[in-house]
């Protein structure tokens, strides 16, 4: 796995052994080389490490300078020895004019600073602790707390963010002490103060410079040169194809750059309504990919739950990272090097359907205030017994949703809105957290967009939530764990600042999905991806776990050992087990799923008994 990892402290603290960046390494490998501060482990040509003048400097990714000198440095001495140049010139501003997919670390020992780092997508992570005149810093939560001035204390608050979304959301970690950067970001140590800012954010421009045809006709270069730029340094390439539009789009795309049948790796369910390898199959035929296929079986996930468990530096609750996993490995065992990935095309085109489902209730907010107060809220909700008629009943929950803004209201069908808080967790758990920061944690990015429009705020929440914390986390760690680099053409920066330079009403128009990009590639993609329904690699968990016996005890060892933790009433999990057996299989398996994997990461973790 590509990481770096590193501390700084006192003088005293300076000249401690090397034990301390072995253990934060764990069982790294500082294929780059390291100090007794400051490391790297990455494939080839993916890192480096440097020292100068009392400055060292790591770099890691694949990135280039706007700076022709750093640049030109960079090709000559390496992307550290650039960096600890650029970090005399420019300082804090360093992260600006470095470009493409990347985690930097300085550390000047003459200033007592030190600057984190990572790319404008969050591609690549970094996790940081705060120890006043220290900071020990990873791109894994986990090699953190193994610096011994910061511990592995468990957080209760990320415990139950975790529960909330799945997956825990940056800027904390499951570590009480430890906190992530966001994409775009950067932290500065110095004095024993530190200080976190965004070094970009990205620019929506809401009204169009160009006609369509003009921005469609540049969309296709802008796409083909971020597939080419991604395939650097790649000996044998290969493209996850799930036959959506994206992944579609990257494996049409990988096959015309390389001049050959690109290779394909795509993945299918025995479970109906999961199963969408005909799509995959009609995208290869339309391209002339050399197409890979593999169906995942219930015993397939068995075999993975504790592999992916132990993987992650913090619990993930996605269930798509089984599949991502078998269709990754099979990509490794081909001798594939770098996997394509289709990633965060719906996030930047306007592809989720909760864009459209939230301007369907943005027009109620647009009718006059007075109209609706006096005219309709009384007519819909005062009539005697309007409530028990079905077209009442339906205007009923359509405003009483449309009065609650965004994008707190994208939240009203999470789990753990629906269902009384009290019944799930345990009294004493609940009052060692604050329920309300989920909610302050959707707000900051969508309230941080640079852009008025609803849609563009939505996007940029999901940059963050969907993409970086969740989607990013997913494939980047079941590549390394399959043994394959992965990379994002669609998050290519030159693509990041072309979608956000697209009025929104291009993106979404009216209740129609990423209206731009499937119009500039109607010609290219087969009729068939155009038209289908976003599905993804879903995995029919609560399904299989009604009638494969092995997967079934797994999942109930597994809610049985949570019983103990203290972190959800031991009543609740029998009535989630009995809803689940009730006919709603996928949905209650889906928080059976996410539990048990918290389970599996405490238990791979070695967080024994109660909290």
């Amino acid at each position: 796995m590509n990481c770096v990892w590193g501390w700084m402290g006192s003088a005293a603290a300076a000249g401690a052994d090397r034990h301390v960046i072995d253990a934060m390494g764990g069982k790294l490998r500082a294929a780059e080389g390291s100090f007794t501060d400051l490391a790297v482990s990455a494939s080839a040509g993916q890192a480096s490490i440097h020292e100068a003048d009392g400055v060292r400097a790591a770099l890691l990714g694949l990135c280039r300078w706007d700076d022709a000198e750093l640049e030109r440095l960079s090709r000559e001495q390496g992307g550290a020895a650039a960096l600890v140049v650029a970090w005399r010139k420019y300082g804090a501003e360093v992260p600006a004019h470095l470009h493409g997919t990347f985690a930097l670390a300085v550390l000047d020992r003459k200033a007592g600073s030190v600057l984190l780092a990572i790319d404008r997508a969050g591609v690549h992570g970094m996790c940081y602790a705060d120890l006043g005149n220290a900071c020990a810093f990873a791109s894994t939560a986990d090699s953190v707390a193994a610096h011994p001035m910061v511990g592995a204390a468990l957080d209760d608050q990320a415990i139950f963010n975790y529960l909330y979304f799945h997956m825990v959301p940056s800027p904390g970690t499951i570590y009480r002490n430890v906190r992530k950067l966001l994409p775009g970001e950067y932290v500065l140590f110095s004095g024993g103060k530190s200080v976190r800012n965004f070094y970009w954010r990205m620019p929506y421009v809401e009204t169009s410079r160009a006609g369509f045809s003009v921005q469609a006709e540049r969309f296709r270069t802008v796409l083909r040169d971020g597939v080419s730029r991604s395939l650097a340094g790649a000996a044998a390439p290969g493209a996850f194809l799930s036959g959506g539009t994206d992944s579609s789009t990257v494996s049409g795309l990988l096959t015309s750059v390389l001049g050959k049948p690109a290779e394909t790796y795509s993945i299918g369910f025995d479970a109906e309504g999961f199963d969408e390898i005909a799509y995959a199959r009609i995208a290869s035929r339309h391209f002339g990919t050399h197409a890979h296929e593999y169906y995942v079986t219930p015993d397939d996930v068995v075999k993975a739950i504790p592999l992916i468990a132990a993987a992650y530096d913090e619990p993930f609750g996605n269930a798509s990272a089984v599949p991502t996993y078998y269709c990754a490995k099979r990509a490794q065992e081909d001798g594939v090097d770098v996997m394509l990935a289709g990633d965060g095309g719906d996030e930047i085109f306007g592809g989720n359907a909760r864009y459209a489902k939230q301007k369907v209730f943005e027009i109620y907010g647009h009718i006059p205030k007075l109209l609706r107060r006096a005219m309709i809220e009384p007519a819909v909700f005062g009539l005697p017994g309007a409530s028990a008629l079905m077209p009442f009943r339906k205007l009923q929950s359509y405003i009483n949703q449309a009065k609650v803004p965004l994008p707190d209201r994208m939240e009203s069908y999470n789990f753990l809105h629906l269902h009384p808080l009290a019944e799930i967790f345990a009294a004493d758990f609940l009052q060692h957290v604050d329920t309300g920061v989920p909610l302050a944690l959707v707000r900051e990015p969508y309230e941080r967009a640079d852009a008025r429009s609803a849609v563009n705020r939505m996007m940029h929440l999901d940059l963050k939530q969907t993409l970086a914390d969740n989607d990013l986390r997913k494939v980047n760690r079941m590549c390394a764990l399959a043994g394959v680099e992965v990379r994002y053409p669609m998050l290519d920066e030159a693509v990041l600042d072309f979608s956000a330079q697209l009025p929104p009403e291009w993106k979404v128009k009216g209740l129609r999905l990423r209206y731009f990009f499937k119009e500039a590639l109607r010609d290219f993609l087969p009729p068939e991806t155009l038209r289908k329904s976003k599905q993804g690699f879903g995995l029919p968990f609560g399904l299989w776990m009604e009638r494969h016996r092995p997967l079934q005890e797994l999942a109930y060892d597994s809610l049985n050992a949570f019983r103990s933790r203290g972190y959800v009433q031991p009543a609740y999990i029998d009535k989630l087990i009995d809803q689940h057996r009730s006919g709603h299989a996928s949905y209650y398996g889906v928080m059976i799923w996410v539990m048990m994997m918290l389970e599996q990461w405490l238990a791979a973790h070695a967080f024994a008994g109660r909290r």
